[in-house]
């Protein structure tokens, strides 16, 4: 029997790329996420390039109910998670503190943190019942160092950060894996979402440089789950070469 992975928010970017690739590497996967159609279309890429089985759950993971009901539907061989990776994510805005935009501080929050509790706390209990799994979080090189207009972007990357350290402590005990996986600058739906669809301004983020890919991300993750047992990675920071911290990236003159 194939090992099974969840991932959310795996309708784009580092998601969709990871889901891909773990079924191309002899995992069925259930694939997460609020937009059934761009599920749908991972779905099909999944099927026609590999042979893993794939169930699609559309749900808000920012939505507590709505986290249990959908995990509710993992029965069967669907019950016996093997892997989980923590992804849903987002950065909404960019402003000073005392400028910020509420709604959007409760949005990342709401899903960077609370999200990422909220679908652990369900999976997690098959994993101490069989005394096997694997934990992937992804954080961000916003949760290793802050910076000017982060504020609470960065907090919540924090918090994942805090988050994975704890869990390694809970349940190394049960002999469950936990590992952090942090991108620096990646060109995915990143910064569309951050700027709220404005893609002259997203475009503008990307510019002088080669950031980081989804596939380089699936390909970190990979490379985690694929050691053997007595191996861990507890904690990954990933970043372009031409990026050494947050705010210090070599670009190009045009």
């Amino acid at each position: 029997m194939r090992p099974i992975a969840i991932i959310t928010g795996a309708s784009a970017g580092f998601g969709r790329a990871t889901a891909i690739a773990l079924a191309r590497n002899n995992y069925d996967v259930v694939i997460t996420g609020r937009r059934s159609e761009k599920l749908e279309t991972v779905e099909e890429a999944i099927r026609s390039k590999t042979d893993a089985d794939v169930l699609s759950l559309t749900f808000d993971i920012r939505d507590k109910e709505a986290v249990k009901e959908a995990c509710g539907k993992l029965t069967g061989k669907w019950e016996a998670i093997d892997v989980l990776v923590n992804n849903a994510g987002l950065a909404a805005g960019l402003s000073l503190i005392h400028e910020g935009d509420v709604d959007d501080w409760e949005q990342m929050i709401d899903t960077n943190i609370k999200g990422l509790l909220y679908i652990t706390r369900q999976i997690t209990p098959g994993m101490v019942k069989r005394e096997k799994g694997h934990i992937i979080n992804i954080g961000s090189i916003a949760g290793k160092e802050a910076y000017e207009m982060g504020n609470v972007y960065n907090a919540s990357k924090f918090a994942v950060d805090g988050l994975t350290q704890a869990m390694r402590i809970d349940l190394v005990d049960y002999g469950i894996k936990v590992t952090a996986v942090n991108p620096g600058a990646s060109e995915t739906e990143f910064s569309l979402v951050r700027f709220k669809g404005d893609q002259e301004q997203a475009d503008k983020v990307y510019e002088g440089f080669t950031p980081l890919y989804a596939e380089d991300i699936a390909e970190a993750v990979l490379f985690a789950v694929s050691r053997p047992p007595h191996v861990n990675i507890d904690d990954l920071v990933i970043m372009p070469t031409s990026q050494a911290r947050s705010r210090k990236i070599i670009r190009k003159k045009t």
